[in-house]
């Protein structure tokens, strides 16, 4: 026997060829504290299998599962200063944006797309809370601008999925005047006869809320996002009260008629569809479904009727 041979060299491979494993495989639900594995998180669009937090999701993935199979087209946003009031805090506003720009490997913090939704042509932003909290600078501005224009341009409705920690600070009253620029581009929709449809993620406050969010057609949010101006916290402190149990929270605004519709994240698409569908005054879509004979029952559920669908074909 080779000590050498049989037992050194073999080691030293399994030393040199050992794999790293992902430390990322597992994630921790915030609210029930059990762990999910990644893909089937994402498999669940975010949401936990076992008590239906909803966690943060990226737009790029909140897009795949929003437009018909997964396709859309990405739209162009216009240049935006960089540091326009040249802002310094305990680091400069520049290498916050660089930090944030490396984290999420975009510009800002709202993406544009535009595709189809149950076969409606459709524009949607999404903000992406991981860029500065989804705070809402020039550069939203003008994104929320850009979507607003595309949807015109199309003939086609426009909707917005906010989550923001409100006004960006370190752009100071230029952050501030985005609030009257949103809320023309939403009567820019409005004066095109166009539906706008204002979706609230968790969390959607400060300017957003008191801006564009709060201005939708119809307002849908996602179960238990908080949406207020001031935090609960804030409140609390400043009027020295207990607040009711939920306040702020997506389904204690529904119940006080702030929302229309709290929607569970896995089943967006398809609510938002027959939202699109009835306010474009297009037909619901139709699947067809099984007959025992063979045949298609397609025209019972359009309103015709078995007997003259059958004498077509005879």
């Amino acid at each position: 026997m080779n000590w050498i041979t049989n037992y050194v060299r073999p080691k030293l491979g399994t030393l040199l060829n050992r794999r790293e494993t992902p430390d990322n495989l597992w994630v921790k639900c915030d609210e029930c504290s059990q762990m999910v594995f990644h893909r089937e998180l994402a498999e669940a669009q975010h949401v936990c299998p076992y008590c239906s937090h909803h966690m943060g999701i990226i737009p790029e993935e909140r897009f795949k599962r929003l437009f018909d199979k997964g396709e859309f087209e990405t739209i162009a946003q216009p240049e935006t200063p960089a540091d326009p009031l040249q802002f310094r805090d305990e680091k400069k506003y520049t290498d916050r944006l660089k930090d944030a720009r490396k984290k999420t490997s975009r510009e800002d913090a709202v993406l544009i797309g535009k595709g189809k939704i149950s076969g409606v042509m459709t524009v949607a932003a999404a903000s992406d809370f991981n860029f500065m909290a989804g705070s809402m600078g020039m550069a939203v501005g003008n994104a929320f601008l850009k979507a607003a224009e595309t949807a015109v341009e199309a003939k086609a409705p426009l909707i917005i999925f906010s989550a923001a920690g409100g006004a960006r600070m370190q752009e100071g009253i230029l952050s501030l005047m985005q609030m009257p620029r949103t809320t023309i581009a939403v009567q820019m929709v409005r004066e095109a006869g166009l539906p706008y449809i204002s979706v609230f993620t968790h969390p959607t406050t400060g300017g957003v809320t008191a801006s564009y969010a709060m201005l939708g057609d119809v307002q849908i949010s996602e179960p238990d996002a908080l949406i207020c101006f001031a935090g609960p916290r804030v409140i609390e402190q400043t009027i020295r009260e207990k607040l009711p149990e939920g306040f702020q929270r997506a389904e204690y605004l529904l119940e006080h008629g702030m929302l229309d519709m709290v929607v569970d994240r896995r089943k967006m698409a398809g609510e938002i569809g027959k939202v699109l569908r009835i306010l474009m005054r297009l037909p619901a879509e139709t699947a067809a479904l099984p007959d025992p004979e063979g045949e298609s029952l397609s025209g019972i559920v359009e309103g015709t009727s078995p007997g003259s669908a059958k004498s077509d074909k005879t």
